[in-house]
């Protein structure tokens, strides 16, 4: 009797669990896309930027070849392996401020869940690196912070 109540309380929290994820997934808008020869790089959160203090968010790789308007929850996936994403805010006269971002493989390969912090707000230059299965690359873009 134990074990039938314990394996039904644990299957609703597995089944929580899933729908949380198809709800942020479904719920995050583009806050940057990134397209180079061999990969898209979009970066996504709830908000839609990102703001001083915490953020979370997700990197996602696709392919370059995906259909014409398809966003990254559309397009096939790439597994690009490792990655890592830092930011740099150059300050006249000071030492530019630097952030790492934490990153963790999701479920589905070629998407990455982030967090990152900034202690005030304005213009980041991001880069991102990759090296794997799809290849080997980086990029720059600037993403505002507000």
């Amino acid at each position: 009797m134990n074990r039938i109540l314990v394996g039904t309380i644990l299957g609703v929290f597995l089944l929580a669990g899933a729908h949380a994820d198809i709800a942020w997934d479904a719920d995050l808008k583009t806050i940057k896309t990134r397209k180079t020869k061999d990969v898209v790089i979009t970066l996504r959160s709830e908000s839609g930027q990102w703001t001083q203090g915490k953020n979370t968010f997700v990197l996602e790789f696709t392919s370059p070849s995906s259909p014409p308007g398809a966003d990254a929850g559309q397009a096939a996936l790439l597994d690009v392996g490792q990655v890592t994403l830092s930011t740099v805010m150059p300050m006249p006269g000071m030492a530019p401020m630097l952030a790492g971002a934490t990153l963790t493989p999701d479920k589905v390969a070629g998407r990455y869940l982030g967090t990152i912090s900034f202690p005030d707000s304005g213009a980041r230059q991001v880069t991102v690196t990759w090296d794997g299965p799809a290849g080997k690359g980086s990029t720059r873009f600037s993403v505002p912070v507000r």
